[in-house]
């Protein structure tokens, strides 16, 4: 099984009962679950029962979910005028044109140009009632979730090759140091030696003091336990490409480890060629972590 990405939109339809139901999910990447539901007034309470269904196929990230209720009129149904509607209406547009002083030339007709002013009464109150709407919610919500998933589940293929070969750089980089940092302290001997003579210092090899110089040398530039932790980090990290659970939270916490062997590395190595390749392996990590930021 591939990653999966946090980034995905679906849409839903569903109509029974005299309404219609369209469902348009979206979502983004976010560290915990955070659902920002737009339901129609009247179905409000129904929003308790949307965010189980959500938690079946959703973990974490940013959801945006809104939700459009359409009334089917019967064959044959009279629309119904709502006066309440329309009194409200024809109130604010005349305190309009009175503070635009503009003529109050309404009539009877300007009925027939408000919204929401005509209905069918039947479908109006199919509409209303909570309980007729939420099987035809669920049913839209369930396919929205399904478009969803499936864009989810492409991009985080995507995600997933994408990971991998990065990976494999980071792997190669590792190796490089790991074979160059055995000969950093015999390096560094004739560096210092090198320096030493070009002062026109002699020095005796076996002086203790030199001895000395060279071990903690050598104990200060020893990157080996260093670089088995980043190794076994790596290896984890390759195990969850084909986890089959949400793995971004733990890919962004081994991302956090693996920079701070690398830091250390690189602070310990004393080797111009392994603090390039150390630069390499951050960059490359830095473009990882931002990637992991989209998986679920």
């Amino acid at each position: 099984m591939a990653l999966v990405s946090m980034t995905g939109f679906g849409r839903g339809q569903a109509s029974a009962a005299g309404v219609a139901v369209e469902v348009e999910l979206g979502t983004v990447n976010r560290k915990q679950f955070d659902a920002r539901i737009t339901l129609p007034r009247s179905i409000s309470v129904l929003e308790p029962l949307i965010l189980p269904v959500l938690r079946e196929k959703i973990s974490r990230g940013q959801i945006s979910l809104t939700v459009r209720v359409t009334a089917i009129q019967k064959a044959g149904a009279q629309p119904s005028l709502d006066r309440d509607v329309a009194r409200r209406l024809l109130r604010e547009l005349r305190e309009t044109a009175a503070a635009l002083k503009l003529p109050d030339d309404l009539s009877a007709a300007s009925l027939l140009a408000l919204p929401n002013v005509f209905e069918n009464r039947d479908a109006a109150d199919a509409r209303c009632d909570a309980d007729t709407v939420w099987p035809v919610l669920e049913k839209a919500l369930r396919a929205a979730l399904r478009d969803l998933v499936k864009m989810r589940n492409v991009e985080g293929a995507s995600l997933s090759v994408d990971l991998d070969k990065r990976m494999v750089r980071l792997a190669s980089c590792r190796a490089r140091i790991g074979k160059r940092a055995p000969g950093v302290p015999a390096r560094h001997k004739r560096a210092l030696l090198a320096r030493l003579s070009a002062s026109g210092l002699k020095v005796d090899l076996a002086d203790p003091s030199f001895q000395r110089e060279l071990v903690i040398f050598a104990d200060r530039a020893d990157i080996s336990e260093e670089l088995v932790r980043l190794e076994s980090h790596m290896d984890q990290f390759a195990t969850l490409l084909v986890a089959k659970k949400p793995v971004g939270r733990t890919m962004d916490f081994i991302c956090q480890e693996m920079f701070r062997e690398v830091n250390t590395i690189g602070s310990k190595a004393n080797d111009g060629r392994i603090s390039t390749w150390v630069i390499q392996f951050k960059a490359d990590l830095e473009a990882i972590r931002e990637q992991v930021q989209n998986v679920e």
